[in-house]
């Protein structure tokens, strides 16, 4: 994270002149690659075991860090969705020895069965990171009549006291998906208590026009992906040193200013099958992958390798 106060809601250059110091700082690019997203949506999305594996190792390859994957279905939970799970990933595990990657949260009535999942995937495969969302949010679409329509997506308080909890037991880093400005103020104020554990990640999660799960735009959820918005949540970050990575869900990271500026102002990029959607095009993960990398060669940031993302993360 950068130590300054930010101007990225204003002038360019001088966001570029404020950033040369960082430009060479190797960035963490995810890739999400399936999501909730059906192949209606999007022909493209990996949803067998194969499928999966092949997708990921090819992120890998193309020079993405870490990938986060979901498995067949929400409603897998315990020993069901780690075996599911490990179905795809021990292939790409086997391959890859050193790869950082992530399941979802599974079903559950709380966190620590939505997390559950994670600690039996551990005892066979490495698993170093957890992925989860410290807040709650309305997610939805426009219904019948255009308004918003869809459900509470909702994370306790108690739940993100879990969820750190879990990660401090089993020496994972967190990667939190910040939807709203509120789950970014729970972390920092874990953060200021000294209870932050290592090796956390602040995903910014900025709603672009279709949001998370709707097919046609108009309802969408946090923040717009415009300059403004990247730096009232670079106000609120400043200081702290966190890493921190920009995504646009339910839109093109890469069609908004958000993917330059994130990357002038030291943070990452997360982008992926999983988040994109477009009326225009249905693209891979492969040529998702293949654009943030060439922005990231534009601005002069080489990519992370596995082990340079770990070592920058500091994960456990």
């Amino acid at each position: 994270m950068n130590g300054r106060r930010s101007r990225v809601g204003g002038d360019r250059a001088t966001v570029g002149s404020m950033s040369r110091d960082r430009d060479a700082a190797p960035v963490i690019l995810e890739a999400a690659i399936n999501g909730a997203t059906s192949p209606e949506k999007n022909p493209h999305v990996p949803r067998t075991h194969a499928a999966i594996a092949r997708d990921a190792l090819r992120c890998f390859e193309l020079g993405a860090a870490i990938v986060h994957a979901h498995n067949a279905s929400y409603t897998l939970a315990g020993q069901a969705a780690a075996d599911d799970y490990l179905a795809a990933w021990r292939g790409v595990l086997a391959a890859k020895p050193d790869a950082l990657w992530y399941p979802t949260l599974a079903a559950g009535p709380g966190m620590a069965a939505m997390l559950a999942h994670l600690e039996l995937i551990q005892r066979e495969l490495p698993l170093r990171i957890a992925g989860w969302d410290p807040g709650s949010t309305n997610l939805g679409g426009p219904g019948a009549d255009g308004l918003p329509a869809g459900v509470i997506y909702g994370v306790s308080y108690d739940d993100v006291r879990y969820g750190f909890a879990f990660c401090e037991r089993l020496r994972m880093g967190a990667s939190l998906g910040i939807y709203e400005p509120g789950s970014l103020r729970t972390t920092l104020a874990y953060w200021r208590a000294g209870k932050l554990p290592r090796g956390a990640l602040v995903k910014l999660y900025f709603g672009g026009e279709f949001g998370i799960f709707a097919t046609q735009p108009g309802v969408s959820f946090g923040l717009p992906p415009t300059l403004q918005a990247l730096g009232a949540y670079l106000e609120m970050l400043d200081g702290t040193g966190l890493p921190w990575s920009v995504s646009v869900w339910g839109g093109d990271l890469m069609a908004t200013p958000i993917a330059r500026a994130a990357l002038e102002r030291g943070g990452h990029l997360h982008v992926g099958i999983e988040e994109f959607c477009s009326r225009e095009r249905s693209p891979t993960n492969e040529e998702l992958v293949r654009e943030a990398a060439e922005l990231c060669a534009k601005v002069g940031r080489p990519l992370a390798s596995c082990a340079q993302a770990a070592a920058l993360l500091g994960l456990p």
